[in-house]
């Protein structure tokens, strides 16, 4: 495979798109920071096929990231891939409003063929290839320029076993035929909306202090606040004000702008600048939390019951038990949650429809309703079928 050196022209980075646009697919990886930012700082993209790899320089003075953003969301015929690539893809559809599509991703496609949840890449690497990937480089500040030889052979790295290992990835989910399992979970990758903040919703992050609409209300128009003063300031929110100190303030709201200088966790200045004059303006505009979005009781075992919390148990050891057999990892056929739900009497669930059903499901939904149980044999637990434990031998019938 031939790697390119650092491309930090948009000349260089036109002609390397312009070739990568007639592969079938590319590997895709970033670098970023975002420690001191809301926004993360994209450092550096990598990019290969299985002929060529590449690391790009988007803070090279004027490169234009046109052509690479054009093959990432623009490009239908080229499958792009990546390892647990969430965050990646949440730079590109900050850039661009959209994302990459189609989409393909290595961390999800092995959870369907096994029974890892969310592989590492230095494990993906090693379990695949037998290589083991050097790490010195992974914590560096890749803000910093100029970028060391290290540091760029440590991230066209992440591309280039990428570039391998993922054909044959896809040669086994072919085999098992399980390809069809992350059709779904590939478009969710594939929606803009997973990426989008949306300010109105922030507060559900927090910790909840009670269902007091009052103070839920406070808690959300904070919230809202807070999120955008971080996104135009460009800072960590939580640089504005702590979690902890918002929802003291949405519980003890105070009466003037003078008493920001007792609240904890806030600078005395917030009692006459014009940031401590906006969050008062936010208070005092705050309306009760409409019924509608009051978050559900959490109920200490609610509404399972003791005989619920049994059954929830025995099904996340039927989950144990079904993903051990088919070697798939737990975590893409249901949650806890769901089985919970399950437990007490939801039945629109995921688990219930599509290959969910057929795979585990079924079984689950007997288990609630009595027609399975566990037996040992040979020392392994499995499901057995009251039916088919209670049915009449033939021979016994034809006796009878």
């Amino acid at each position: 495979m031939k790697i390119h050196p650092l491309i930090t022209t948009t000349e260089a980075l036109r002609e390397l798109c312009a070739r990568l646009a007639k592969s079938e697919f590319v590997t895709v990886d970033t670098e970023f920071m975002r420690e001191n930012t809301y926004w993360p700082e994209l450092c550096l993209v990598q990019i290969a096929n299985t002929e060529e790899a590449a690391a790009i320089d988007p803070m090279a003075e004027g490169i234009d990231l046109t052509p690479l953003l054009d093959l990432l969301t623009n490009n239908e015929d080229v499958l792009k891939v990546f390892h647990a690539g969430g965050q990646d893809v949440e730079i590109i559809v900050n850039m661009t409003g959209k994302t990459p599509h189609p989409i393909f991703d290595t961390q999800i496609a092995m959870m369907a063929i096994s029974q890892s949840e969310q592989i590492g890449y230095a494990n993906l690497v090693e379990t695949w290839l037998g290589l083991t990937i050097d790490k010195g480089a992974r914590f560096t500040d890749w803000s910093r320029r100029p970028l060391t030889e290290r540091q760029i052979e440590y991230a066209i790295g992440d591309v280039t076993h990428l570039a391998t290992i993922f054909p044959r990835i896809l040669k086994k989910l072919i085999k098992t035929g399980r390809g069809i399992w992350l059709d779904a979970e590939m478009e969710k990758l594939a929606d803009p909306a997973n990426y989008l903040t949306d300010p109105g919703a922030a507060w559900k992050r927090i910790r909840q202090p009670g269902r007091n609409p009052q103070v839920l209300g406070r808690m959300k128009a904070l919230a809202a606040w807070r999120e955008s003063e971080a996104q135009h300031k460009n800072i960590p929110r939580g640089r504005i004000m702590r979690d902890e100190t918002l929802a003291d303030i949405a519980s003890h709201p105070p009466k003037t702008q003078a008493e920001l200088a007792k609240v904890r966790g806030l600078s005395a200045a917030w009692k006459d600048n014009d940031i401590g004059k906006r969050l008062m303006k936010v208070l005092a505009e705050a309306k009760p939390l409409p019924k509608e979005e009051m978050p559900e009781k959490a109920g200490r075992g609610a509404p399972l019951g003791k005989e619920g919390a049994l059954v929830a148990d025995l099904l996340k050891l039927l989950l144990k038990i079904r993903a051990r057999e088919i070697d798939v990892a737990a975590r893409l056929l249901t949650r806890a949650e769901e089985l919970e739900a399950l437990a007490a009497g939801v039945r629109d669930l995921p688990v219930l429809t599509g290959w969910r059903y057929e795979v585990f499901g079924k079984d689950a939904l007997d288990l609630v309703e009595g027609k399975l149980a566990f037996a040992v044999e040979q020392g392994r637990l499995k499901m057995t079928h009251i039916d088919d434990v209670i049915a009449p031998a033939p021979d016994r019938l034809a006796a009878e």
